[in-house]
Formats: C-alpha cells, sequence, structure tokens
C-alpha cells in the first residue's frame, strides 16, 4: 500500500473590520470588551476617600471664587454708581447759578415767551437727572439742612419755622448740593406775671410770714 505525504493544513484569518453578516464593526481586541466580571475587586476604599476629599475641596474652591466674583461685581457696580453720581452733582451745582437767574426772573415777571419755554425744558431736563430743590416757606427750620440768615420772632409759630428763602437749596438723591438760605422766626415767649413769686410754682399760694400782723 503507498503511503501518501501528510497533507498541509491551510488556515485562513478574517481579519475584515467589518462583520459581512451583521455589518457591525468588529472589535480588535476581543477580550477588551468583555465587561469585568461580577467578582472583579472594588476599588480600595482609601483611594475613594481621597477622591471624595479632592471633590469636596475643589467644591469649596469653587463656592469661595463664585463669591469672590459676586462681591467684586457689586463693588464695581457701587463704585461705577458712585463715579456717575459725583460726575452729575459737579454738573448739577455748575447750574444752580443759571437756575437763581430763572428764579429770580420768574418771581419780577420776566419768564416770559421763548425764554420761558428753555427755562422750563431746562428744569425738566435737570429733574430728570435726579435735581430736587427745597426749601419753601412754612418748612420747619432745621440747621443741618438750612443756613439762617436772618431771624426773628413771631406769636404766629410754635417752633423754628423758614418765613422767606432768599435762595433756594438742591440735592440729588440724599446728597445735599446746596442748602438755603432763610428768614428763621421762632415762637414768643410768654411775659412773666410780675404779680407771681418766681421762686413759688403757679397756682400754689405765697407762704405767708409768721411777724406780718393783720388789722
Amino acid at each position: 500500500m503507498t503511503e501518501h505525504p501528510e497533507e498541509r493544513r491551510v488556515v485562513v484569518n478574517d481579519r475584515r473590520r467589518i462583520d459581512p453578516e451583521t455589518g457591525a464593526p468588529r472589535v480588535a481586541n476581543p477580550d477588551a470588551a468583555k465587561p469585568a466580571a461580577s467578582g472583579a475587586p472594588a476599588p480600595a476604599p482609601a483611594r475613594a476617600d481621597e477622591l471624595e476629599q479632592a471633590l469636596a475641596e475643589r467644591t469649596a474652591d469653587l463656592q469661595r471664587v463664585t463669591a469672590e466674583y459676586a462681591n467684586y461685581r457689586k463693588r464695581v457696580d457701587r463704585d461705577r454708581a458712585a463715579t456717575v453720581e459725583a460726575a452729575t452733582g459737579a454738573v448739577l451745582v455748575a447750574l444752580l447759578p443759571v437756575l437763581d437767574d430763572v428764579e429770580r426772573a420768574r418771581q419780577h415777571g420776566d419768564l416770559t415767551g421763548a425764554f420761558k419755554a428753555v427755562a422750563d425744558q431746562l428744569e425738566a431736563t435737570l429733574e430728570k437727572l435726579g435735581l430736587q430743590p427745597y426749601g419753601e416757606p412754612g418748612e420747619r427750620f432745621d440747621p443741618t439742612v438750612h443756613e439762617a440768615v436772618a431771624h426773628q420772632t413771631s406769636a404766629e409759630v410754635t417752633e423754628p419755622t423758614c418765613v422767606a428763602v432768599f435762595r433756594r437749596g438742591y440735592k440729588l438723591g440724599d446728597r445735599l448740593l446746596r442748602v438755603p438760605l432763610v428768614s428763621v422766626a421762632e415762637p414768643e415767649h410768654e411775659p412773666a406775671d410780675p404779680t407771681q413769686d418766681p421762686t413759688v410754682a403757679p397756682g400754689v399760694a405765697a407762704p405767708v410770714d409768721d411777724d406780718e400782723t393783720t388789722e
């Protein structure tokens, strides 16, 4: 019987990246794509504690930076508002003499025609910018917001009162730009009773001297 030589085995490796049957891409390393076994060891507790501590530190840093930025924005907005108010106040103070001339013209009846239209527009514009006049006859006198240039007494008032205004005052919000010049009237004091002993309270009879005799 004739012996046949051993047949050589042919091995074919399919290296196609697309599965011809499913059309899905093939994984280069199938073992790497397999999920970890349920019995795989969990991360060490020490490592988990370190991660939680790092997360807490980063969260605290983020909160601190956020708070600092919010305070910075508030400070910038406050400084910007103060700068705008100061610049507006400086312009308004420079225009106060013009308003004084307008007021004098109004009091003398000279504020008419085109001059009146311009004056009304000027006052309306300044009012929109926040300019507020104050200081009127009949106001209670306050030395912190009024300047007294004349003084008198009157029976018609019960407290120090502004009875005349020589120059109006102006303010911008809570800021005083100029205090008004006023005449102040104070209440008159009641004259003392010459028959009343100043050492005895009113309504109490004066003491009688024991040495005094009556006929």
